[in-house]
């Protein structure tokens, strides 16, 4: 199904047949992703009385209790009700939508070479999504120009080098690269509203709690959880993501699917869709 979209005057068109998917499927009967040693997710056929919802077990259909942790089984989209004391559910702030967004793939670089920042300071071994590191990615994008500013709604990045083993690999094992202050800083400079990272967090794992990259995000002072409900951010974060090598780095439409949880995140599929410029002007 081939649609057309017009974006700040320019047609496109897609393909709605052909998205990808770059959300990491829980796989409750095998490895999975995960950070902070959380318990795994898990999915139990369902018992009382006679009744059981395993038809491998003799039941009339199958009828699980699911238990997951969003924020560290994978795949999944937060909000700002993430810091904040208010209970701000990611059902409320994401609009279905498809979404203008571009695809980069970012170099990560040691802590220790880095004229970047963090909060608390960086220790030796930590590896850094620098300001330096966006904008080299965002230039050789502009060299292929594939990046109208247009397609800045959402950024997906996909960190350097990349493989499969981040569908199923242990963070506290193999500690993940996380945003610097001055990238973060850039991300905001540039107004981006939904941003996917195929990391954990954009923060340190363990930051004496300060989330100093979430905060600056969402616009919200540091150390501080005082977010009104009625002026919170609508800007997104999706994290845990895998986008496969064969998916080039580009502009797409993306369509951020969670599930309706009333909750600051929710499990979710986010998908891309290529598009093709196919007007230069309306």
């Amino acid at each position: 199904m081939i649609a057309r979209i017009t974006i700040d005057g320019i047609e496109y068109h897609t393909d709605l047949s052909s998205g990808r998917s770059i959300a990491i499927p829980v796989n409750f009967s095998g490895p999975q992703p995960n950070s902070y040693d959380v318990p795994p997710a898990r999915a139990r056929a369902y018992e009382v009385g006679s009744f059981v919802g395993d038809t491998r077990s003799g039941g009339s259909c199958n009828f699980d209790t699911v238990t997951i942790t969003p924020h560290c089984n994978g795949t999944h989209t937060e909000c700002v009700g993430h810091i904040a004391i208010d209970r701000i559910s990611i059902d409320d702030i994401l609009v279905p939508a498809m979404i203008p967004a571009t695809l980069l793939s970012v170099g990560v670089e040691d802590a220790i070479h880095s004229n970047d920042h963090y909060e608390p300071a960086m220790d030796i071994g930590d590896r850094l999504i620098t300001a330096a590191a966006l904008r080299t990615a965002l230039a050789n994008a502009a060299d292929a120009k594939v990046h109208p500013t247009a397609f800045h709604q959402a950024f997906v990045l996909r960190t350097l080098p990349n493989d499969g083993s981040k569908t199923v690999r242990n963070y506290m094992a193999q500690p993940a690269p996380y945003f610097s202050i001055e990238a973060m800083q850039l991300l905001r400079d540039l107004d981006v509203t939904h941003l996917l990272v195929d990391i954990p967090s954009l923060d340190r794992a363990f930051d004496q709690g300060r989330m100093a990259a979430h905060h600056i995000f969402w616009d919200v002072e540091a150390g501080s959880h005082d977010v009104p409900r009625a002026s919170a951010s609508r800007r997104s974060v999706t994290e845990m993501i895998y986008v496969p090598d064969d998916i080039p780095d580009g502009r797409y439409l993306i369509d951020i699917q969670i599930a309706p949880f009333a909750a600051d995140a929710a499990p979710s599929r986010p998908v891309l869709y290529a598009v093709t410029q196919t007007s230069s002007s309306i």
